[in-house]
C-alpha cells in the first residue's frame, strides 16, 4: 500500500488496512470461496463470525472495493456498525429506503454491511428478514458479528455463514514485519514474541499495541510491550509465584504483592491468569492442584463482578498457603 501525505498520521490498524482481497494474510478457504461468488455474480447474503480483529470487516470491504467503482462505491454501499443507530425505526426507514431504490446505472446488486450486529436488538433483526427476503434483487446483506448465538435464527438461516478463526502466529508475523520495516521500527524477537502471546490472533490487538509501544519507547521489547499495555512482567510474576509459594509470613506475602500491584499498576485479573499459566509447570500433587485451580477461578469469577481486589489478593494467598499446608513445600520443583 503506497502511504501519502493524506494518511501518514492514521493509525496502523486503518493505514494498512488490507483493499484487496489477495492482500488479506488469512482464511484463504473463505476468500477463495468469496471469490468465486463474486467471479460468477452470484453473492449471496454473507453471515461473518468469529472473534475481534480476525479479518472479517476487511474481507467485506476488500470484497466490495473489488465489486465498485470509488465513484460507484458511496451510492452502493451503506455501512452501519455498533456507532450508529439500527433501532427498529432505522431498519424500517434507512436501510429499507438504501434497499428498495435502485440505481440509475445497472452495476449488479447494492451491499449492505451491518458490522457488530449482536448488538441489534430481537426487533430490529426480526423487522430486518423480511426485507432482506423482499430485496434480494437489489441489494445484499453482509451480517458481522462476533457472536452467533446473538443473531437470531431467521437471519442466520437466510445468510450464508463463514466463521473467522483467531490467525496464526505464522499468519501474523510476515505482515508485522513487513510494516515494522515500513514504519523503520525497532523490534527485538522477544517483542515480537510478546506481541503475539497478548493478541491471542487478534491482528488489531497486534497493531496497536505495536504503535503504542514504538511511540511510548522507541524500542519494542517484551519488557517495554509489556509495561505499555500494563500486563505484568514475567520476572513480576515469577517474584509474585516465589512469594506465594515461600514466604511464610501472610502479611508480609500480602505487603510484598500489594505493593508491587501499586507500583508497576498491575490488576489483580492479569496476575491470575498469568499464575495459572505457571503453576501448571509446579509439580503438586493432582488433588492440591485441582483444589487450587478451583479456588483461582472463584476469585477471578467474584473479580469480574466487582468484588474487592484486595479481599481476593488476600484469598488468593490464603489458597496457596492451604496448599502448602496439605503437600511438604521442599519437594517442590519447576520444571
Amino acid at each position: 500500500m503506497t502511504v501519502g501525505d493524506t494518511n501518514k498520521n492514521l493509525p496502523w490498524v486503518e493505514k494498512y488496512r488490507p483493499s484487496k482481497l489477495e492482500d488479506l494474510v488469512s482464511h484463504d478457504d473463505i476468500i477463495k470461496t468469496i471469490s468465486q461468488f463474486m467471479k460468477e455474480n452470484q453473492l449471496p447474503h454473507l453471515l461473518f463470525y468469529g472473534p475481534p480483529g480476525t479479518g472479517k470487516t476487511s474481507t467485506i470491504l476488500a470484497c466490495a472495493k473489488q465489486m465498485y467503482t470509488p465513484q460507484q462505491f458511496n451510492s452502493m454501499v451503506l455501512e452501519l456498525n455498533a456507532s450508529d443507530d439500527r433501532g427498529i425505526g432505522i431498519v424500517r426507514g434507512q436501510i429499507l429506503s438504501f434497499a428498495s431504490t435502485r440505481t440509475i446505472f445497472k452495476a449488479g446488486p447494492k451491499l449492505i454491511i451491518l458490522d457488530e450486529a449482536d448488538a441489534m436488538t430481537n426487533d430490529a433483526q426480526n423487522a430486518l428478514r423480511r426485507i432482506i427476503e423482499k430485496y434480494t434483487d437489489n441489494v445484499r446483506f453482509c451480517i458481522i458479528c462476533n457472536y452467533l448465538g446473538k443473531i437470531i435464527p431467521a437471519l442466520q438461516s437466510r445468510c450464508t455463514r463463514f466463521r473467522f478463526a483467531p490467525l496464526q502466529q505464522n499468519q501474523i508475523v510476515p505482515r508485522l514485519q513487513d510494516i515494522v520495516a515500513k514504519e523503520n521500527v525497532k523490534i527485538t524477537e522477544d517483542g515480537i514474541k510478546a506481541l503475539l502471546t497478548l493478541s491471542g490472533g487478534d491482528m488489531r490487538k497486534v497493531l496497536n499495541t505495536l504503535q503504542s509501544t514504538w511511540l511510548a519507547y522507541r524500542e519494542v521489547t517484551e519488557d517495554n510491550v509489556y509495561t505499555c499495555v500494563g500486563h505484568p512482567l514475567r520476572s513480576d510474576i515469577d517474584n509474585i509465584l516465589n512469594w506465594l509459594l515461600n514466604e511464610n509470613d501472610f502479611a508480609a506475602c500480602f505487603k510484598h504483592i500489594q505493593d508491587l500491584k501499586i507500583l508497576k499498576g498491575l490488576a489483580l485479573g492479569d496476575i491470575l491468569t498469568e499464575i495459572h499459566t505457571k503453576i501448571q509447570r509446579v509439580k503438586f500433587p493432582p488433588e492440591v492442584l485441582v483444589s487450587l485451580l478451583i479456588k483461582m477461578a472463584d476469585s477471578e469469577a467474584r473479580l469480574a463482578s466487582g468484588c474487592s481486589e484486595r479481599i481476593e489478593l488476600a484469598a488468593l494467598i490464603a489458597s496457596f498457603q492451604l496448599a502448602r499446608e496439605q503437600i511438604d513445600i521442599s519437594s517442590l520443583s519447576t520444571s
